[in-house]
């Protein structure tokens, strides 16, 4: 389906079909939560009103938002749900990792870009099983390689129509090889196993997708790299890719901020109480800062060590800042906040998923901790 922007080089526009959209969303978003149910009616609602092909240039299609406005549209997302706007989140950074690599390195990803934004389809990552071991077996046979794989997390699975994916192939020559390819959610050997149950983010759909002797041809390989090891195509991924996913757990936080003050503001004035909010106030300034940080740098440099030692820092300290807002709203609103039906136990809950995302601390330390006293690097 090919959708017709109106005055798409606007990112006003867009943001305010979020918050029209939005309202939606966050009144579907506690049944969602409770029933651990993807949220069908929200991608729906996404893809109606060209959400999915955002970051796809106008050249070929698409609304053309920049890396900085895709980050703005999905803070706003995730004030309103937060698992819609992560699942969503899985899709835009790869749209827009194509993006960046079509208009900086000329790659040759026009006709991937045109189908996001002709045929409205929806891509998803099996980042969670994939960093830089990557994971599944690849068997090399005539034509290609047989693929054998469990991805998991792969956020966004019930709607998605293309895997970005990866399997290990033991090269006789070059050893451990990992092979990069799109596979068809719709090819002959793909099922999806229904296993996402979790504390948080209880409606991205993260399930795992199994891959059983799914055969690759051989011009289907986009890539291949050394297993283990930091590659240009990972750097420029976290260049892109993590602002964007952040930029949802920073709508969380300052929902929980917002829900909060909503919730004490009206009560007796007392001293601990605004201890408490000014401290979660700092918290979510904190976390604003190293989001618009990893922006800036996104927007400023290019791919390698340097950059994703930034990127990743700065991950790190919007992961803690975001984690502590939520705390910090729990302990401000009191006993009430336990109780379902208030909204911020399951903001609380939804935020713990910036725990997970690569780099996570202690990866993260190290890498910066080789960089600054100038030791090789070579895997995370």
């Amino acid at each position: 389906m090919l959708i017709t922007y109106h005055d798409s080089s606007s990112k006003t526009h867009w943001l305010e079909l979020v918050q029209q959209l939005g309202m939606q969303f966050a009144e579907r978003s506690q049944h969602m939560d409770e029933s651990d149910r993807f949220v069908f009616e929200n991608y729906a609602d996404l893809k109606a009103h060209g959400f999915v092909s955002l970051g796809v240039p106008q050249a070929f299609g698409g609304a053309g938002l920049n890396h900085s406005e895709l980050c703005e549209v999905l803070y706003n997302l995730g004030q309103h749900c937060g698992s819609t706007a992560l699942a969503f989140a899985m899709h835009t950074h790869q749209v827009a990792t194509a993006a960046w690599r079509w208009e900086h390195q000329n790659a040759p990803v026009e006709g991937l870009l045109r189908r996001v934004a002709n045929e409205n389809i929806i891509i998803l990552s099996s980042g969670g099983s994939d960093w830089l071991e990557g994971s599944g077996q690849a068997e090399r046979v005539e034509g290609g390689f047989v693929i054998n794989a469990r991805k998991v997390f792969a956020s966004g699975a019930p709607v998605g129509d293309l895997l970005m994916t990866s399997a290990i192939y033991d090269d006789p020559d070059a050893g451990a090889t990992v092979l990069h390819f799109a596979v068809p959610m719709s090819a002959s050997g793909v099922a999806i196993e229904s296993t996402w149950r979790a504390l948080g983010m209880r409606s991205t759909g993260s399930h795992d997708i199994i891959l059983s002797n799914v055969f690759v041809a051989d011009a289907s390989i986009a890539g291949k790299r050394p297993q283990g090891k930091w590659h240009p195509l990972f750097h420029t991924i976290s260049m892109i890719a993590f602002p964007l996913v952040y930029s949802v757990y920073v709508g969380v936080a300052q929902a929980a901020r917002d829900r909060t003050l909503e919730q004490v503001k009206k009560r007796p004035q007392d001293s601990h109480l605004t201890y408490l909010v000014g401290g979660l106030e700092n918290e979510l300034t904190a976390a604003h800062l190293a989001l618009n940080h990893i922006i800036a740098v996104a927007a400023s440099s290019q791919p390698g060590l340097e950059t994703t030692n930034q990127i990743m820092t700065g991950r790190a300290l919007v992961a803690r800042a975001v984690l502590n807002v939520v705390d910090l709203a729990m302990e401000a609103t009191g006993g009430t906040a336990f109780y379902r039906s208030k909204g911020i136990e399951q903001l609380f809950r939804d935020a713990q998923g910036a725990r997970y995302h690569p780099l996570r601390d202690g990866e993260q330390r190290r890498l910066s901790g080789q960089l600054a006293l100038n030791w090789t690097v070579d895997h995370a």
